[in-house]
């Protein structure tokens, strides 16, 4: 699927990237879409690192697009890399259904991992405290319907904990 959404974005123009340059910044506006056509890229959310992305073909900033809101983590090259950019990114969703599946799959792929992940902490760690809450919290989000989601959580940020 990868390589098929890296063939289709094929006509964006390439931008080379230096380890440690930004392509996007949590909280922060964009229109854009990149796609990775190598190299690596380094997720961080609140500071804190939760992925790598090393796959070409992987698109970066369809989150915030389909969601209309800002970008929901921070992205930067961990090595040499390059992206195809589409400045516009909803007009590159929206130029070519195959596209905008291909995203949709993309999103699918990454739920189904994290649900998948979270059953398998369930099965091993399903006695201890706190799993249960969590798991609770994270299966009423996967199926919620509704309003619009907003990032965050309404718990002090700084607990003196």
């Amino acid at each position: 699927m990868d390589d098929e959404l890296l063939q289709r974005a094929a006509g964006l123009p390439e931008i080379t990237l230096a380890p440690g340059d930004t392509v996007v910044r949590e909280g922060e506006a964009g229109e854009g879409l990149w796609i990775l056509v190598s190299g690596a890229l380094q997720i961080t959310k609140a500071g804190v690192v939760i992925n790598s992305i090393t796959r070409p073909g992987a698109a970066i900033g369809e989150i915030s697009l389909l969601l209309d809101s800002a970008y929901s983590a921070t992205v930067v090259a961990s090595e040499p890399s390059i992206v195809r950019f589409a400045a516009d990114g909803r007009a590159f969703l929206m130029s070519d259904p195959a596209i905008t599946r291909l995203i949709a799959v993309g999103l699918a792929e990454r739920l189904n991992f994290v649900t998948t992940y979270l059953a398998d902490l369930k099965h091993q760690y399903g006695d201890s405290p706190g799993l249960a809450m969590v798991s609770e919290v994270l299966g009423h989000l996967a199926h919620r319907q509704g309003a619009p989601a907003r990032p965050g959580s309404a718990r002090e940020p700084n607990p003196d904990y």
